[in-house]
């Protein structure tokens, strides 16, 4: 039986099996035979017929493809002759082909022209990136969270031609400050303005809350802006909603951090043998290596950075919500930053003709500070430097168990107690709103009007308690401030557009802005506490009450302001502004000025002769010329004032005012007049593009505090003298180097701006130099000056010529044989003041950037190298070491001092009497490379992200400040330390930049 149903089964396929007193007959299942993949074949052209050699041929929802050959040919294997193909190229718009069971196919790309259409934001409203005819740089919003940042601010370094962004310090939480084009101010300050979502005057969002970012750099774009345009504008737009499901975003992302440099100092045994020199008496505590006080301040550090958004919308109403953790673990002890933000945006269609909304920004910060960048006597000294001077033959604790204290120069605590014993908190909530109303009140007329307004406030403790030496001495310090900040605007603006015919097409926009400032502040501190333990938080409690204090301030502006825009034949472009501004801080003779610009753009690309062009996509020349307004003085500095003081009558405390300030009724604006010329240019399909500006820069009128005589009883008064002038030339050009399976694109800019006064005294007559000092060390004397004919803020002092020999003469006032050796300028065998000289120039001759995004399948990579050449740093970190007068540990550079048997050095002797003198040697070529940035990514492909529901997932791994190639001797080339307009290029005892290597992931859904 079995025999004859095998047979039968083989012949008419079927299968069985014998179960029992039963048969189970079934039909033989057949094998599943391996998919066949089909072959296609094709051509890819343009417009005109001509191949697209590197287009992207893309099997729909996979990564199977492949790209055109030099002749625009493809062959690429599908599953099925039914698939949909994807066809792209850069400068195109991307196509989808359905096969329908075909084999070959031919493919027309048409030129995507969105890149020249692309909306630019400018000052109350927008125009096509084809049609500025200003100086205008779009930042990228990817490139501004390509690695984890306090706010956009740290992030726009390199990123955009002419712009320039230094640290305040490396500690975290702490500012950072922009220039655009240079410093156009002496006294007032440089800061561009900031402009997010209308509100002039805004705080930046975090970085993944910013959709775009323009910097205006001329007249043209700024003097929309009038007193507050002159040193540029920085335009952000937050993220919104759009039509659609919502759509919820995450990032998150893990760095961590170490200092970037450390200084080469003495260990204990080299350190005993220099202080011997000077102390024979010295006897340490430790030897051998001793204790390497950067080992006890530094730490692994950190950053969590987290964010998560919501956006969707209907026909009526789109939104965004965004909430943000930032969460900094400084690389010093006791160091660290937290910021809490949310983000929410409304958009509400009324009606066809009404839209309203909303923009608000709420975000509170935590900063746990410790002291940098102090002073260099005992009660100021700060961690860092404390860090470099203590000795490293002293332990953090001396034989009582107390904290000890400097045994050679200055008695200051070690910088380990320094980190973890004093306390300094500051808190800050800040609140951010704006609301807008749309009505249109005809076809081509509509008005818009936006009310905003901002509170920051902020509150700081500080605390020494006795454990320290200051707060020994009196009984625990505590220290406590408020400070707040409220700020009211409101806008309305009357927008027309009309196109007449097909060659001309009008914008007029004009308007009205108020704005009143107002700003409040107390700062008490006391002293003579029973306890440490209740730190800043029990000032009732001491017996001392040392100091109090509060003061109010309020300001004011208002402006009318419009602007033309006209287009002919769509490719002569005219633009014309102007805003009459007041502000109260100026005197009443003054408190207005008008400002305008006028700017002009041909589309040279347009004209006959280039219109049929296959190379040159877009060439178009931009010219403008105009005027902007600087007021960022504080208020009340027109007005002569009095000062609180105290006095004793018969032994009982009185007070009394005395006069602090002149007048001054003819102050006025800082007016600085503005010519840009500028060329972009587009070519290959926009596959490669330059822009070219040259830029002149003239700022009248510098608000200046002048030396007065000193029978007046004043020792200066603000007025309106001479001049500056910046001008430069920027370059910045955009390519795609390879398409296909292999992309690379590139973007690099570089920057030239040459700073310098023109006048400082409204006459002719010669002498009027400016000395000053930012010395935090007594006795260095006069650091920089202010001159006709030189850049602002040069470095003044001695012509270093290494060390006194044997066979030198010894000049009058100099140090004898073995001692530093100084130029005798002017012969006369002394060194006297007039042997002083310029010795150095803060200001780079250039600085560049350099962003290169691979792509390579599912993998990305980013590079970012960025640098600046020529400009110098006086350095005050190693003036102070370097003196080599026992008051401070040394840098090893103090093995090779000059003595008896080693002459041939350039490094003086030890020596107790060595006060601190200014000279070039300390002065250093902060040239620099850096790569910035190094990001490897990788996209999760559609596949996988379907089966759980995302839309897209990216792994990164990163690193930051990598690698840097200087001959800067100090720990940074990066560093300001008193920065401000006239104070640039100085370190002393900075907070270091961190290197940080980053694991991150975002996805959507």
């Amino acid at each position: 039986m079995t025999l004859i149903l095998e047979d039968l089964g083989k012949r008419a396929q079927f299968d069985f099996k014998v179960n029992g007193d039963e048969i189970l007959i079934g039909k033989i299942k057949e094998a599943k035979q391996p998919q066949q993949k089909v072959t296609i074949t094709g051509t890819i052209v343009d417009e005109i017929g001509e191949p697209l050699p590197g287009a992207t041929i893309l099997e729909k929802g996979t990564n199977n493809g492949v790209t055109t050959d030099f002749n625009g040919l493809f062959s690429l294997k599908v599953s099925t002759n039914n698939v949909v193909i994807v066809v792209s190229y850069l400068g195109f718009v991307t196509q989808e082909v359905p096969l329908n069971g075909k084999k070959e196919i031919s493919v027309r790309l048409i030129m995507d022209s969105s890149s020249l259409d692309e909306v630019v934001i400018v000052g109350y409203g927008s125009v096509k990136k084809s049609d500025l005819t200003g100086s205008v740089s779009s930042i990228n919003s990817e490139d501004l969270v390509a690695f984890p940042v306090m706010d956009a601010t740290q992030a726009l370094q390199g990123r955009a031609a002419g712009v320039t962004v230094q640290s305040t310090n490396g500690a975290p939480g702490s500012d950072y400050s922009i220039q655009i084009r240079g410093n156009t101010s002496i006294n007032a300050g440089n800061d561009p303005l900031i402009v997010v979502d209308g509100f002039i005057g805004g705080v930046m969002p975090p970085a993944e809350d910013i959709e775009a970012m323009e910097i205006l750099k001329d007249a043209s774009s700024t003097a929309i802006y009038g007193a507050r345009g002159a040193n540029g504008v920085v335009i952000i737009s937050t993220r919104r909603g759009a039509k659609g499901k919502t759509q919820f975003s995450f990032s998150s992302s893990y760095s961590t951090h170490e200092e970037i440099n450390r200084l080469d100092l003495l260990n204990a045994d080299q350190f005993t043998t220099f202080i011997t020199e000077l102390d024979p008496s010295f006897v340490p505590e430790f030897t051998g290596e001793g204790v390497d006080w950067q080992d006890k301040i530094y730490r692994t550090g950190g950053v969590q950075n987290y964010q998560l958004s919501a956006s969707g919308g209907t026909e009526k109403i789109n939104y965004y919500l965004s909430g943000s953790i930032f969460d900094q673990k400084g690389i010093v002890e006791s160091s660290d930053f937290k910021r809490y933000s949310i983000t929410s945006n409304l958009d509400l269609k009324v009606s066809e003709s009404v839209k309203i909304g909303s923009s608000i920004f709420a975000r509170r910060t935590n900063k746990n500070g410790v002291k940098s960048q102090e002073g260099g006597d005992a009660a100021q000294t700060g961690v860092i430097s404390g860090a470099y001077k203590f000795s490293p033959t002293q332990g953090v604790t001396d034989e009582n168990g107390d904290n000890s204290l400097s045994v050679i120069g200055y008695p200051i605590d070690n910088p380990y107690a320094m980190s973890t014993e004093y306390e300094n908190e500051a808190i800050t909530d800040l609140f951010q709103g704006n609301v807008y109303a749309e009505v249109g009140i005809l076809k081509d007329l509509k008005l818009k009007s936006t009310l905003g307004v901002s509170i920051n406030h902020s509150r700081t403790g500080a605390y020494y308690p006795t454990t320290l030496d200051r707060g020994n001495s009196v009984g625990g310090e505590a220290t406590f401030s408020n400070r707040k900040s409220t700020s009211f605007i409101n806008e309305n603006y009357l927008t027309y557009h009309k196109v007449i015919g097909k060659n001309h097409d009008f914008s007029i926009m004009a308007g009205y802005s108020l704005q009143k400032d107002r700003s409040e502040s107390s700062n008490v501190i006391a002293s003579g506490f029973i306890s440490d333990s209740f730190s800043f938080w029990n000032l009732g409690g001491g017996t001392n009450p040392s100091s109090v204090d509060s003061e109010l301030s309020e300001t004011a502006f208002e402006a009318f302001f419009g602007r033309i825009n006209y287009t002919l034949n769509d490719k002569y472009l005219f633009t014309f502004t102007g805003r009459q501004e007041g502000a109260s801080v100026f005197a009443a003779n003054n408190k207005y000025g008008f400002f305008p610009s006028a700017a002009f753009g041909w589309k040279i690309s347009d004209e006959k002769f280039l219109s049929e062009s296959n190379t040159i996509n877009l060439l178009k020349l931009r010219l403008s010329y105009g005027q902007v307004g600087n007021q960022a003085i504080s208020p009340y500095q027109s007005l002569a004032s009095f000062t609180d003081v105290f006095s004793t009558v018969q032994g009982s405390t009185v007070t009394a005012i005395r006069p602090s300030t002149i007048s001054n009724n003819d102050l006025t604006w800082e007016t600085t007049t503005q010519t840009n010329i500028g060329v972009d240019l587009q070519i290959l399909r926009n596959r490669f593009g330059v822009t070219l500006d040259y830029y002149n820069m003239t700022t009248n009128d510098l608000l200046f505090d002048v030396p007065t005589p000193n029978y007046t009883g004043f020792l200066t008064q603000l007025q309106n003298i001479g001049t500056v002038e910046n001008k430069g030339f920027e370059f910045a050009v955009n390519a795609t180097i390879l398409q296909g399976d292999l992309k690379w694109k590139t973007y690099a800019n570089i920057s030239f701006n040459k700073n310098k006064i023109i006048k400082l005294v409204d006459n002719d007559t010669d002498g009027n130099d400016i000395f000053y000092s930012s010395s935090p060390l007594s006795g260095a004397g006069t650091t920089q000056l202010l001159r006709e004919g030189l850049s602002v803020g040069q470095f003044w002092g001695y012509l270093y010529d290494g060390v006194v020999q044997t066979a030198d003469d010894v000049l009058v006032g100099g140090e004898e044989i073995g001692g530093e050796k100084f130029k005798d300028l002017n012969g006369d065998g002394a060194l006297t003041d007039d042997d002083r000289a310029v010795i150095g120039d803060p200001h780079p001759d250039f600085s560049w950037g350099w962003n290169n995004d691979f792509n390579y399948k599912n993998f990305s990579l980013n590079v970012f190298v960025q640098g600046s050449k020529g400009g110098e740093i006086l350095n005050y970190t190693l003036m102070e070491l370097g003196a080599l007068n026992g008051r401070t540990n040394v840098t090893t550079e103090a093995l090779n001092r000059w003595s008896p048997t080693n002459t041939d050095t350039d490094i003086p002797e030890a020596r107790v009497s060595r006060s601190f003198v200014t000279s070039d040697r300390w002065v250093d070529d902060a040239s620099y490379i850096r790569v910035k940035n190094i990001s490897l990514g990788y996209n999760f492909s559609e596949a996988l992200l379907s089966k759980i529901n995302l839309s897209s997932a990216k792994l990164y791994l990163s690193g930051q400040n990598l690698f840097t190639i200087t001959d800067y001797k100090g720990i940074d080339p990066e560093v300001s330390y008193s920065n401000s307009s006239s104070n640039i290029g100085l370190d002393y005892g900075s907070y270091p930049s961190v290197k940080s290597y980053t694991l991150g992931l975002n996805i959507e859904f």
